[in-house]
Formats: structure tokens, sequence, C-alpha cells
């Protein structure tokens, strides 16, 4: 943000084109010697000093406006935020299971979408504080909970296939989210749950890992994402190459529901990338911060940059006349 501390000062630059006005006028009026013919001086140039002396005018007048916008005071404004209320505390527990390479979402498959999707809702939050959990038979903390959405996002996109043991640890899944949650002050706290599949391994029931999350005042939302029926799957063709089969999918529609139920959240399901983003779209809605934000501006004075740039073009000036550009009184 940058401001003038005393704009009206601005307003003795007008002084400017009416001193240049002013040294041309005086230069039309100077006594000249006057000749009956010019033809013997055309051997005569005029020295580059001669044409240089408009220069000196020139940067003079370039230096009384500097020192006009250095009395106005230019200042440069950083703003700061101080939140005076806690926002919402969220962590997206995202599945990267194998089935998540379906495509049925095109003309990408489920987790390029969904990742595409969860990027988007984490740029329209502002206060609050989000962290990241991935699973697959395994599950473990991406990011934890932070403002720095830079440092989310870049987590968010080096999520890929294949990096855990596959498998789909739903329960797992929420403990790791739960943990992440239960001790934070935030008046609301929510994980969001995203997933293609079964609870088919992990050492904690999916159930279970909701009851806790409702005794800690976490609210789950769970959405389920894939078409009913098939869905195409990229499989190796054994020469290098790739090839799609169609294979059932399977999501746990009942037990996502339920988990929802258990903690007072809600669940969706997303069959295609439009329906994906609306669902986030909702959770963002219900979700809102009721953040208080109290903005500071300090202002930063620059006017020594101009002080010193017309000081420093006055030196130069008496230096080259009194040097190289010295003359004789008129």
């Amino acid at each position: 943000m940058f401001r003038f501390a005393y704009p009206w000062m601005l307003a003795f630059l007008l002084i400017l084109p009416a001193l240049l006005g002013w040294e041309w006028y005086r230069r039309k009026r100077r006594p000249v010697l006057r000749f009956s013919s010019l033809q013997g001086l055309s051997a005569f140039v005029p020295a580059w000093t001669v044409r240089a002396r408009r220069l000196l005018f020139a940067g003079r007048l370039l230096a009384l406006g500097l020192l006009v916008v250095a009395l106005a005071r230019p200042q440069q404004g950083f703003t700061e935020d101080d939140i005076l209320t806690e926002g919402i505390d969220i962590v997206v527990a995202l599945d990267v299971s194998g089935s998540m390479a379906a495509e049925d979402f095109q003309p990408r498959n489920r987790l390029y979408v969904a990742k595409d999707v969860v990027r988007q809702f984490i740029e329209g939050r502002h206060y609050d504080r989000i962290g990241m959990v991935v699973f697959s038979a395994e599950s473990f903390t991406k990011c934890p909970l932070t403002l720095d959405y830079g440092v989310l996002l870049r987590q968010l996109e080096d999520a890929r296939l294949g990096t855990i043991r596959d498998g789909t640890a739903i329960g797992t899944a929420l403990a790791t989210a739960v943990n992440r949650l239960k001790a934070t002050r935030a008046k609301s706290k929510i994980i969001v749950l995203i997933t293609d599949g079964v609870n088919n391994t992990g050492e904690i029931d999916p159930q279970t890992a909701a009851e806790i999350a409702r005794a800690v005042g976490i609210r789950v939302y769970a959405v389920g994402v894939g078409r009913r029926g098939v869905a195409p799957f990229p499989v190796d063709d054994g020469f290098g190459g790739k090839r799609t089969v169609s294979m059932q999918v399977e999501i746990d529609e009942e037990g996502l529901g339920k988990i929802a139920a258990t903690t007072r959240g809600r669940y969706f399901r997303a069959e295609d990338s439009n329906a994906l983003r609306e669902i986030f779209q909702t959770i963002d809605r219900l979700e809102k911060s009721e953040v208080r934000v109290r903005s500071y501006t300090h202002y930063n004075e620059l006017y020594s940059r101009f002080a010193l740039a017309a000081l420093a073009l006055l030196l130069l000036e008496f230096l080259l006349v009194q040097t190289r550009f010295r003359s004789l009184p008129e």
C-alpha cells in the first residue's frame, strides 16, 4: 500500500512547467550580437558543452521535483492481521489406495480429481488450520495442521498412488486424523474423509474410531468417490504398456454413513468430478469460520530516497558548473 502523508504538497509540482516556460522566454529575450551575414560562422559547430548546458537546467528541475515529492512524505504500508478468535481445525484424510486409479472421473482418475477439488477447498479457506492424512493399508500424517497453505498444497501434490502398501484402512486413517485434532483448542474440529472402498485392513475398526472422534468433539464428513457398478481401471498389458479393464466398484456407503452420523457429520456420494466439487462447496458452506480480525497497517517512510536523489543531482550540477561547464558572468 503506497500513500503520501501530505498529498497537498504535490501541488507545488505545478511550479515546474512555469519555470520551464520562464527559462524558454528568458533565452528568447537574451541580447545577441547582430551580424550582416552568418555565412562566415557556418564552419563553427557549437561545443557539446554548450548543448549540454540545457541538461543542467533539466537536472535542476528534476531535483526540485524530487524535493517536492520528498516533502509530501511518500510511505509504503504493510498490513498485518491480528486474529482475535480461533478458526476451524480441519484434517483431510485422503485415500491413496490402488482403487483410486479408477478412471471413471474422465479424463482423469479418482485421485487426480480428488486432489484438485481438495486444492480448491484449501485455497478457499483463510484463517483455518488444515492438515492432511493419507492412507491405504496404513496411514500417516502427510502435513500437520498449518496456516501455511503453500506447504500444505505442495504436500497434497506429492500424494501419489503406490507409496503405501495397498489396502483400505479407514479406521486407522480416522484414528490418525483424530490424534491430530484431539488436543487443539479450535472451536470446531472436522475430518473430511475421502475414500472409494471398504475397510479391509488395519487394527482399528472404523466405527470405534468414529466414537472416539465424537467423544473429543470432532465431526466427520465422509465422501465416497466413484460410480456405482463397474469402473474402468488401467492395468499392465504384459508388454510394458497399459490397457483398460472394467472392474466392480464396491464402496461401504452404509459404514461411511454410520461414521458420519455418529459424529454428527454427513455422508456424501460423488459419482463424477462435478458432484465432488459440489460436495466440497457444501462442506465449505457448512463449516464457515467466524473469525474476527483486526488489521494494522505499518508505514515505512520513503522520503529520504527522494531527498537524497535530489541532493545528488544538485551536487552534480554544482561540480559541473564549477569545472567543465564553468562560464563567464553574463
